[in-house]
């Protein structure tokens, strides 16, 4: 004959214990008909939103990021035509060309009418401001650039 179980500190695992813990668990009737418990397809709604979400981000990074690297490609390209421009004392109309000339090479959707150019004594500030309309299907988001460019003459 075996000794009733009874309760012993913590730390110390009991056989009892140890037996009740290997016992199947019952399963209820509404675990059965619906499989879960108490979720009812939240989890499937949640997994589309996310995945939208995610969609969207990465639709709008295809279609944004081309344009923010011409941009950071135009005002490298600019600062170089600056620094080439303020060395060789170049006249404002020459620059100009140049910087067009940059913007075509860039795919930069800008005007002769949208620079500022600013060569005095050598030293030559560059900057234009432009604007690209980005059509996201639902929205069209307008993004301004503003790229500049400044060099000083060595003497």
């Amino acid at each position: 004959m075996q000794a009733p179980c009874r309760l012993v500190p913590f730390p110390v695992k009991s056989p009892c214990a140890m037996a009740r813990r290997n016992l199947p668990r019952l399963i209820t009737t509404s675990e059965i008909s619906s499989g879960r418990n108490g979720e009812a397809g939240a989890g499937h709604l949640k997994a589309v939103v996310f995945t939208l979400i995610m969609a969207a981000l990465v639709y709008t990074g295809f279609k944004v990021v081309p344009y923010m690297i011409n941009n950071y490609e135009f005002q490298d390209g600019i600062q170089e035509i600056a620094r080439y421009a303020s060395a060789m004392r170049q006249d404002p109309g020459k620059v100009r060309d140049a910087v067009l000339k940059e913007a075509d090479k860039d795919d930069v959707p800008i005007a002769a009418e949208d620079l500022k150019i600013v060569g005095t004594g050598g030293n030559y500030q560059i900057s234009a401001d432009y604007s690209v309309i980005v059509d996201l299907i639902v929205y069209k988001w307008t993004l301004n650039f503003h790229p500049s460019a400044s060099n000083k003459a060595l003497f």
